[in-house]
């Protein structure tokens, strides 16, 4: 994908032109700027939609003449598309070569300290790294291990998510000590038809002392599929449903940890066994002082402009919650969660948007308490466009038909590749909002977000999607 031209002299680099391997239909019937108003109503005025609620802002990107508004100041709730304000804010604040990193401390008495500062791409391999990294300094006994988990403060669980979401890996704890993004992963395969599906964990080690409730099956080839992941609240079970073909691939399924803390520990201890570190007490303190400790080893997180790849493109949850935590701990140490919202609040009236204008709880979307107008988003992109951090931005973003949550949108279309966004979906929700480069006309920001409604998620994406399409046809008249 290649970067394209420059408008209006004011330094914003937009979507340019795609490899010609990719294809791409030309945009027919192009129509003017007056007709936006009429074919949009079309659109969205149909019996199915008369007791949803729609939010649509549309504007020029190097503009503040809107070419269509509909409900553009009131609440809606966003879903996934806050993701666009937190990674914005901590793009913008935190720099874009901003990295986390994850220290082991030790003293002279055989005693080691490990920090957290709230790494959602900790994996195992860090791990493995930083036990090699003791390994070569010739440790092979630990007295104390202390595992801080203080960095993150306030709830590592939204109150306001729903308790469906909170089973599942995409509604995982967010906390100082992140391991494997706090998910209890688990593979599901089929056998014979009739027969359950085949539960395998990815890793074994996890699966002491749960239990799993097993009400899947596989499927005649012809019948249709889907998975299904639960954990109780209680006890310690899963429970597991839903259904593949006989002889389809295996598919993936993530579980939350119920204490991730606990979970980043046990992880640590056994790749310290596995290189010969013994480990003979563990505790997971809230508070540690490194005063008479060194560094020992540590490891770094990707730079931030890769990390909100996560967050934009993929729409991970754990990623956004823990860059609003980040985004807090200068602010408010004692609460991170409400630092970093005070946080985005600070630098979102910096760049002329009204606070009074959104509410957000959590930085990801997922809870239906965050209520955005459509104008902070085309603000927010348009805020972003004008600083130096808009090329890591504009790159984290699904582009349409290409890559992302909007790889399979758009396809044969005029967008493929000339559409740049974040979608947000929830039950009742649809949203999508980001840029678009019009072939016959100057780039624009766009927002739409859908309200109540009770049709399908494939239905309300591709209305948006004709919305979105409409924009791909206009000419300067």
């Amino acid at each position: 994908m290649g970067i394209g031209l420059r408008l209006m002299g004011i330094g914003l680099t937009v979507l340019g032109i795609l490899s010609p391997t990719i294809a791409r239909s030309q945009p027919e019937n192009l129509i003017c700027p007056s007709q936006l108003n009429a074919e949009i109503e079309a659109i969205i005025n149909t019996p199915q939609f008369q007791r949803s609620r729609w939010g649509i802002f549309i504007e020029p990107l190097a503009s503040s003449t809107p070419l269509y508004s509909l409900d553009a100041d009131h609440y809606f709730i966003a879903a996934s598309t806050v993701k666009l304000i937190t990674t914005a804010v901590a793009l913008h604040e935190l720099g874009a070569d901003f990295q986390i990193r994850t220290s082991i401390y030790g003293d002279n008495q055989g005693n080691v300290l490990v920090v957290g500062r709230g790494d959602p791409s900790l994996t195992d391999k860090q791990l493995q790294d930083l036990a090699q990294q003791l390994k070569d300094q010739r440790i092979t006994q630990i007295n104390h291990l202390y595992a801080d988990n203080s960095y993150f403060s306030g709830v590592a669980i939204d109150p306001s998510w729903e308790w469906e979401d909170i089973q599942a890996g995409y509604g995982a704890p967010i906390n100082s000590l992140i391991l494997n993004q706090n998910s209890l992963d688990l593979i599901l395969a089929p056998q014979g038809v009739g027969q359950p599906l085949k539960v395998t964990w990815v890793r074994p080690q996890q699966g002491r002392g749960w239990q799993i409730e097993n009400q899947s099956v596989t499927v005649a080839k012809n019948q249709p599929e889907f998975v299904e992941i639960g954990r109780d609240l209680t006890q310690p079970l899963l429970r597991v449903g839903g259904q593949l073909r006989v002889g389809s691939k295996p598919e993936s399924v993530y579980a939350a940890v119920v204490n991730p803390a606990e979970n980043f520990v046990q992880g640590l201890q056994n790749h310290l066994t596995e290189v010969g570190i013994q480990v003979s007490q563990i505790s997971i303190v809230q508070s540690a002082s490194t005063v008479g400790f060194q560094e020992l080893a540590w490891v770094e997180s990707p730079p931030l402009s890769e990390l909100i790849q996560g967050v934009n493109l993929e729409s991970n949850n754990v990623f956004a919650g823990a860059l609003l935590h980040t985004l807090g701990v200068r602010q408010n140490p004692k609460d991170t969660v409400a630092g970093g919202l005070n946080q985005i609040q600070q630098t979102l009236t910096k760049w002329g948007i009204n606070p009074d204008s959104y509410v957000l709880v959590d930085g990801s979307g997922l809870s239906r308490q965050n209520w955005v107008s459509p104008r902070v988003f085309v603000q927010t992109l348009q805020g972003i466009a004008t600083l130096a951090e808009f090329e890591p931005y504009q790159h984290s973003l699904p582009v349409a038909g290409v890559s992302g949550t909007l790889k399979t949108r758009f396809l044969n279309t005029p967008a493929v590749g000339i559409v740049q966004a974040k979608t947000g979906t929830l039950t009742g929700v649809s949203a999508l909002a980001g840029y678009i480069n019009p072939p016959n006309y100057s780039p624009l920001v766009f927002s739409i977000l859908l309200n109540q409604s009770n049709e399908s998620t494939r239905t309300s994406r591709q209305t948006i999607d004709q919305i979105v399409l409409l924009l791909t046809r206009l000419k300067s008249c």
